[in-house]
C-alpha cells in the first residue's frame, strides 16, 4: 500500500459520502485509476436513477470504459469504499482490472442493512430451488445463435 493508494481510497470514501448526502443512493463510492491518475469515478445511484445495477463500481467501470474506448480495464486499479457485492464482483472480473482495493467489508455492509449473503446462498442452489423462479425454454433455438457465434470469423472476443 502506497500514499497514492490511500489518496485514491480517500476519494472513493468521499464519493460514497457525496452520493449519500445527495440522496443518489447508498453510501458507496468507487474510482478507477490508470497510470497513477483517476480516469473515472462514481457513487451509488440506484435510487436516484431507478437502476438496480447503478452501484458505484459499475458506474465507475462504465465511465472508465467509455473514456478509454474499451470494454476491458487492463492495467487499471479499482478503489471502492466497500467490498464489492456479487454483481459488482462479476463486473470487475469481466472488466479485468489488475487490482482492487476496498475499505469496508461485507460484514460492515450487512450491519447497515446491505447484506448480500442471500445472493451468495442463491448461487449455491439448484435452479429449481432458488427464490426467484427460473424456467429454461427454447434452448435449441438459442443454441443456433451460439453456434453462429462460435463459427463467426470477424468476432471481437472477450
Amino acid at each position: 500500500m502506497t500514499e497514492k493508494d490511500i489518496q485514491f481510497m480517500k476519494r472513493a470514501i468521499k464519493l460514497a459520502q457525496e452520493g449519500m448526502n445527495s440522496n443518489a443512493g447508498g453510501p458507496f463510492g468507487a474510482v478507477v485509476v490508470k497510470d497513477g491518475e483517476i480516469i473515472a469515478e462514481g457513487f451509488n445511484r440506484v435510487t436516484s436513477t431507478n437502476d438496480p445495477t447503478a452501484h458505484a463500481e459499475v458506474v465507475a467501470i462504465r465511465r472508465a470504459c467509455e473514456k478509454l474506448g474499451t470494454f476491458q480495464l487492463d492495467d487499471c486499479i479499482v478503489y471502492t469504499s466497500c467490498e464489492p457485492c456479487p454483481m459488482c464482483l462479476g463486473a470487475i472480473y469481466w472488466a479485468r482490472p489488475k487490482a482492487v482495493f476496498y475499505a469496508c467489508d461485507k460484514v460492515d455492509a450487512a450491519k447497515i442493512d446491505f447484506d448480500d449473503q442471500f445472493i451468495y446462498e442463491e448461487l449455491d442452489k439448484k435452479m429449481g430451488e432458488r427464490t426467484i423462479k427460473f424456467t429454461q425454454i427454447l434452448q435449441k433455438d438459442a443454441q443456433v445463435v451460439f453456434n453462429e457465434w462460435d463459427s463467426k470469423v470477424n468476432k471481437t472476443e472477450y
